[in-house]
């Protein structure tokens, strides 16, 4: 009969360690908490999708007006190849979220790899040197496939974090799988007016995109054996998606505080969204540059990429969730405010950089806290759902912000510095700017004044009941005479691994009982 002590130190795995010497065995009925090497395949795999995913969403829109003359296309419809994204994510994000939390992680992620590496193949069906009588079908059938998979990979990060890693890795992991997203978007930014500069480039850029796409597919069909690791690396991870989908989504409902949180921050997801697609058409309608825009996007991306890496970090240590969400959105509204001001002045082009690189920096980096603040506040449902439909909302209100931004645009009657393509009409953004900077200052003041929750994943980890003991039936009793103090012992635990609890009134004084609760090491 043994008993496991265990303890857990930050940044390294859950080690067990056995009085006798050994670990415990594998048959036992609770598994001993501990971590696997190949949860970072998971999350490069699922974060090389999500790239892959986002460059093939806006792949076609910096080099827009080539596409349109080389296959005799129109505007709106170069512009629907990124508009289907919304679209289908409204109906069929639902669905996918039933399908993380049913199939499994593994299985959505094989899905979504395949759907995107066939609408990356379908998309380049025009190129071939064959007549194509429709080229827009294959191009919008492809982006179609592409948004399917968006839908499946985009509430992955969150899910993976909590079944496979650490408390103290949660945050970071989550950070990297949600900001690879983005990583996409900025490099299909790039390279796309790198790769076309004529028309007959249009064939190696399409080309040039599959390939991130093929070794996703590859990476997840061959190297993800399973959605769940054989021992949870935490109490949450435990109780995971314990309760069904049906019920999850009518507790996520009746959840006062998730259901303030996904509002709020789907308006965020909704005005970042707009203010990515309508940047250009704002910037040059008073005189700037295409090629500044492209480095206001730029800048806007690369500082949130940087914000959620040093943020992330902050609440893995800190798990101050809710002030780094609040704060964030908070000094984002106010930028919100500056940037509707200035974009309206001409000559500004380095004020106007500071500020989309702080909007990155404050508004961008709280993406991925906020998933795992949807997560404890919703705990124990499941991951995709209380992620996933925060997306999904953040796409229904993007698509009625971009609406309305967009209705109450209103033509220039003054003097015109419009540096936009010629025949286009300059149009003056001033009301709509304006409405931007209040629902984002709205949506922060319901959130900061509303919003209060406890962490109810953290609570069943550390302060809720605790956890079973490693054990095969009863703890071995060992006299304290047998067994030197742990002092003595050689074996050192790390500092805070110990914690003093009262001794049963089962067990006779002097004696010692190691029992594992929710990792860490209890001694009478």
């Amino acid at each position: 009969m043994k008993c496991t002590q265990t303890a857990e130190t930050t940044g390294d795995r859950l080690e067990a360690w056995d009085r006798s010497g050994t670990s415990a065995n594998a048959g036992d009925e609770v598994p001993v908490p501990r971590v696997y090497a190949r949860r970072w395949v998971f999350l490069l795999a699922v974060s090389l999708l999500s790239c892959s995913n986002a460059t093939l969403w806006l792949s076609f829109a910096p080099v827009a007006d080539t596409i349109a003359q080389h296959f005799l296309l129109s505007m709106e419809q170069i512009n629907w190849l990124s508009l289907v994204y919304l679209v289908v994510s409204i109906p069929f994000g639902m669905a996918a979220i039933w399908v993380l939390d049913s199939v499994g992680l593994r299985g959505a992620t094989i899905l979504g790899a395949w759907l995107n590496f066939a609408g990356s193949l379908l998309r380049a069906v025009p190129c071939l040197d064959v007549r194509i009588p429709s080229p827009f079908a294959f191009f919008l059938s492809g982006q179609s496939l592409c948004a399917l998979a968006q839908t499946l990979v985009i509430s992955s990060p969150a899910k993976l974090a909590a079944l496979w890693f650490p408390e103290h890795q949660r945050a970071t992991a989550n950070m990297i799988g949600t900001m690879s997203n983005p990583l996409g978007i900025l490099v299909a930014n790039v390279l796309s007016p790198a790769l076309v500069k004529k028309a007959e480039d249009i064939p190696m850029m399409l080309g040039i995109y599959i390939i991130p796409a093929a070794l996703a597919c590859l990476l997840a069909t061959a190297c993800l054996w399973e959605s769940v690791p054989p021992s949870p690396p935490s109490t949450g991870a435990a109780s995971s998606t314990s309760e069904s989908f049906l019920h999850g989504l009518k507790l996520l409902i009746q959840n006062k505080a998730y259901v303030i949180l996904a509002i709020c921050f789907g308006g965020g997801i909704g005005i970042f969204s707009s203010f990515s697609a309508l940047l250009e058409q704002i910037l040059c309608a008073n005189g700037y540059s295409n090629e500044f825009s492209g480095l206001c996007g730029a800048l806007f991306i690369v500082f949130g990429i940087l914000g959620a890496l040093l943020l992330g970090l902050y609440v893995d240590r800190t798990k101050h969730f809710t002030e780094a969400t609040k704060i964030g959105l908070c000094l984002t509204s106010m930028t919100f405010v500056a940037f509707a001001l200035v974009s309206q002045l001409q000559g500004q082009t380095f004020a106007l950089a500071a500020i989309c690189s702080l909007l990155g920096l404050f508004g961008f980096s709280v993406a991925p806290v906020v998933m795992e603040l949807a997560v404890e506040c919703s705990f124990p449902v499941g991951e995709g759902a209380s992620a996933g439909l925060i997306f999904v909302l953040g796409q229904a209100e993007g698509v009625l912000i971009m609406l309305l931004l967009t209705a109450l645009t209103m033509r220039r009657t003054g003097p015109s510095f419009s540096t936009c393509q010629q025949g286009e009409e300059p149009l003056d953004w001033t009301v709509s700017l304006l409405l931007m900077a209040g629902l984002c200052t709205v949506f922060t003041c319901v959130l900061v004044l509303f919003f209060n929750t406890p962490y109810r994943r953290l609570e069943a980890e550390s302060g809720g009941p605790p956890s079973p003991r490693i054990c095969d039936r009863e703890p071995t009793i060992i006299s304290s005479t047998q067994v030197p103090p742990l002092e003595t012992s050689g074996l050192t635990p790390p500092a805070g691994a110990l914690q003093e609890a009262p001794c049963p009134a089962s067990l006779p004084k002097g004696h010692s009982e190691w029992a594992e609760t929710s990792g860490k090491a209890e001694t009478c």
